[in-house]
């Protein structure tokens, strides 16, 4: 493609994510799937009927399946297999030689979507120390397939992405600010919406247009998220797995509190990691979302 080329994709996928109608389309269907995934994560025991999970959802049985069909790839019950813990089992399969091997940049296939698509750098301890001071971000809100992401830039590439549910944008933001409290935040919804577009739309993952992300924390924190991208995509790991990653096998407690930390949620895919056993665990924007991205993933790996 030219770069003529690329810079009219980008500029129609950033006029096509300011439109109002397909922003609040997008969020209205995040709604429904968002009520389904709990009533699914209550009943998948029972293995519920589209029905059920559609009427837990405000919608009927045909909307909510070609709901899933467009949203994730999968049919409803395909997604509930998705949440089951025999499907979070089978994703932890052989995880810690995932997060040892070496990959190949040469290799190709469905797990290799995500980490092929992020390149990253981590700021000085000096710049962490500072707090972001002398630094500009630019955040605004968009539409994703979770929910309002809130997504912040700085001049070097993507800073922060966070989610909220209706009516807590603004807590979510300022959780993200306290990150970077010496920074000057700014509004630029225009400015953003070209990295929401990279973020969540999977045909502008590229390997030779990586995203960049910028990571600033710790040096323990940095090698923990740096472990998380590690991770393909439609596989995890646990928490002492990383540990072990890292070269402190004693330390799944210190490393779940930097994946808890995490300040690029999804890209640095925390989401991830789950217990031992296969349990969810904690997800600082949410279990159902965590569920939700889980899911969504299924799909984007089932259909590539």
């Amino acid at each position: 493609m030219t770069y003529i080329g690329h810079m009219m994709n980008i500029a129609t996928a950033e006029h096509r994510l300011a439109k109002p109608g397909p922003q609040d389309a997008a969020l209205r269907d995040y709604d429904s799937v968002r009520r389904a995934i709990a009533f699914i994560s209550e009943h998948w025991r029972a293995q519920p009927t589209i029905e059920a999970m559609a009427d837990a959802a405000g919608v009927t049985a045909d909307e909510l399946h070609h709901l899933f069909r467009r949203w994730a790839g999968l049919t409803p019950k395909a997604f509930m297999q998705a949440l089951t813990l025999d499907h979070a089992k089978g994703l932890l399969r052989d995880s810690a030689s995932v997060l040892d091997a070496a990959l190949d940049s040469g290799l190709s296939g469905p797990g290799r979507l995500h980490d092929l698509f992020v390149t990253h750098e981590a700021m000085s301890p000096g710049e962490w120390k500072a707090g972001g001071a002398g630094m500009t971000m630019r955040y605004g809100f968009h539409a994703s397939p979770f929910g309002t992401a809130i997504v912040i830039a700085s001049g070097r590439g993507l800073a922060g992405l966070a989610f909220a549910d209706p009516g807590e944008e603004q807590t979510a933001l300022a959780d993200m600010r306290r990150r970077w409290p010496r920074a000057t935040c700014v509004e630029d919804h225009a400015g953003t919406a070209p990295l929401a577009q990279r973020i969540f739309d999977t045909r502008l993952w590229r390997a030779d247009q990586p995203l960049r992300v910028v990571l600033i924390g710790t040096d323990f924190e940095v090698r923990v998220w740096e472990a998380l991208l590690k991770i393909p995509m439609g596989r995890a790991t646990t928490y002492s797995d990383i540990a072990c990653n890292v070269q402190s096998p004693k330390a799944s407690r210190a490393v779940g509190a930097a994946v808890g930390k995490n300040p690029v949620s999804f890209v640095v895919p925390c989401h991830r990691v789950l217990g031992k056993s296969g349990a969810l665990t904690g997800y600082h924007w949410g279990v159902t979302r965590k569920q939700a991205m889980l899911g969504w993933e299924a799909g984007q790996v089932g259909a590539a």
